[in-house]
């Protein structure tokens, strides 16, 4: 693949939050870290859309704000467009946010009740002055209706919006700086299964107008598996498993992502009847104190002595099909 195709590589990702304890209420020390993600690797082709699935807490929110750096990564690095923006000043990154976006998970929290619908989307124009402020009025109109919405609503405040029209102004506000990289973070989860697939389609045609990328965070593997084109599997801070869309499915290898597609439900109720569940055992470990080795190996059916003594490489176990299993 041609450095001109990836638009971001991510390289040993870690992000660990401070884990503080007061000592005779005045002083604090750090008594360990929450290992949120823990060692990542992975790259976006342009136009794409990667799918990152996993259980809540696994580290996939976490993952998509360390690499627009809305927490700054403990170590690695995130190269987009070639820059390193680990080691960008505040300016310059700054600059930088115009070429990439995030699609907040919950509409209602993420929209200023106080501003204009207007104000709302026109605001990183006037942050990055884009356009001035007599063109910022047409512009914002442009964008409803690009979205989907009446341009007539501009003047309106978020409170007289439904859930999926508050999430079509969380769109239209990414695109108003026109950039390649959206981070949608869980953008359909908080929003009726009616509405789910118009706000789906949406990103898909604007996907295709505008040759978007997209960093596609989701719990609904049904979804992911009609929006993505690669799927990687998180499980506590790493991720397990990386491949295209149709090769995941049909082809899963390790075994939580085994598991996870087992209880993906299927229409067809004779074919339902005869599947084999995966049920796993035991809870999932804390990421402040995780498990030695694989990171799965507590729950893990198939798990060996090797699973506990050495932490299984991310290796590539078949075209464009990366693994970290010892198993594989």
């Amino acid at each position: 693949m041609s450095d001109s195709e990836i638009l971001m590589r991510v390289e040993h990702l870690v992000k660990h939050f401070p884990v503080m304890r007061s000592r005779y209420l005045l002083f604090s020390y750090q008594a360990g870290a929450v290992k949120a993600v823990d060692d990542i690797s992975f790259t976006l082709r342009r136009g794409e859309t990667l799918g990152l699935v996993g259980e809540s807490g696994c580290g996939k929110s976490t993952t998509g704000r360390a690499i627009l750096q809305l927490h700054k990564p403990t170590s690695g690095h995130v190269f987009f467009e070639g820059t390193d923006l680990v080691g960008l000043k505040k300016e310059q990154m700054r600059r930088m946010r115009r070429k990439m976006q995030l699609i907040f998970q919950d509409p209602y929290a993420s929209l200023n009740p106080r501003m204009t619908v207007q104000e709302i989307i026109g605001e990183p124009l006037l942050v990055h002055q884009i356009a001035p402020e007599k063109e910022i009025e047409e512009r914002v109109k442009s964008l409803l209706k690009l979205v989907g919405l009446n341009p007539a609503f501009a003047k309106r405040y978020p409170h007289e919006f439904s859930g999926g029209q508050r999430q079509r102004i969380g769109v239209a506000r990414a695109l108003a700086l026109q950039p390649s990289l959206i981070v949608c973070d869980e953008p359909i989860s908080a929003l009726d299964v009616s509405i789910q697939a118009q706000v789906v389609n949406l990103l898909e045609d604007l996907q295709k107008e505008f040759n978007l990328t997209y960093l596609f965070i989701a719990h609904d593997l049904s979804m992911i598996r009609h929006i993505s084109n690669r799927v990687a599997v998180m499980y506590l801070g790493v991720i397990v498993e990386l491949t295209g869309r149709s090769e995941l499915y049909k082809n899963p290898l390790h075994p939580y992502t085994q598991a996870l597609l087992s209880a993906v439900p299927v229409p067809d109720p004779t074919v339902e009847e005869k599947r084999h569940r995966i049920i796993l055992e035991g809870d999932v470990p804390s990421p402040v104190n995780p498990p030695s080795g694989c990171r799965f190996r507590t729950r893990c059916p198939l798990a060996k002595e090797i699973c506990a003594e050495q932490r299984p490489e991310f290796r590539e176990v078949g075209p464009d099909h990366w693994v970290a299993c010892h198993l594989v």
